[in-house]
């Protein structure tokens, strides 16, 4: 048996290294050094909606709300913007950003890509509707007989 050292190990988290001031440079990671493959912009996209769902699952809406109401608009080769409705919603978006970003860069294998958060100037231009609700709603301002024919025929919209 080996006699008693009086030193401890842990492997237990510290407050005090968690609190401590993070010096620059300290846990960054190189990316000049990781993948930078090409992709097209539907795998950009359908990698996108993935993460969506992921978050749907998690309960996250706002996020997933934000992530499938429009298609992130292409800025330069792997620079995207995203467009939002409020200040809320980037506000929300900002803090999971990294999580947004890790997710794709790992999908695509190019850790070049890069998400700009902005407010929209149009908030009703190219709305994708979430629920059946929506898209009544958006169709009965186009057509107030619809109201009529719902309330004649007893209809019940899907949620």
């Amino acid at each position: 048996m080996n006699a008693p050292s009086g030193k401890s190990y842990s492997s237990s988290v510290s407050i005090k290294n968690i609190m401590k001031p993070k010096v620059d440079g300290e846990e960054k990671i190189d990316l000049r050094s990781m993948p930078m493959l090409e992709y097209a912009m539907d795998d950009f996209r359908m990698a996108w909606r993935r993460f969506a769902h992921l978050l749907k699952e998690k309960g996250e809406k706002t996020f997933y709300n934000a992530l499938i109401k429009r298609d992130p608009i292409q800025k330069a080769n792997d620079q995207f913007l995203m467009e939002v409705d409020n200040q809320v919603q980037v506000d929300t978006i900002r803090i999971q950003m990294s999580e947004l970003l890790g997710y794709l860069r790992s999908e695509l294998k190019n850790y070049n890509i890069d998400i700009e958060l902005a407010i929209t100037n149009n908030p009703e231009e190219e709305i994708k509707f979430q629920t059946g609700k929506d898209r009544f709603a958006a169709l009965a301002r186009k057509n107030p007989n619809l109201h009529t024919l719902k309330k004649t025929f007893n209809l019940d919209i899907e949620f």
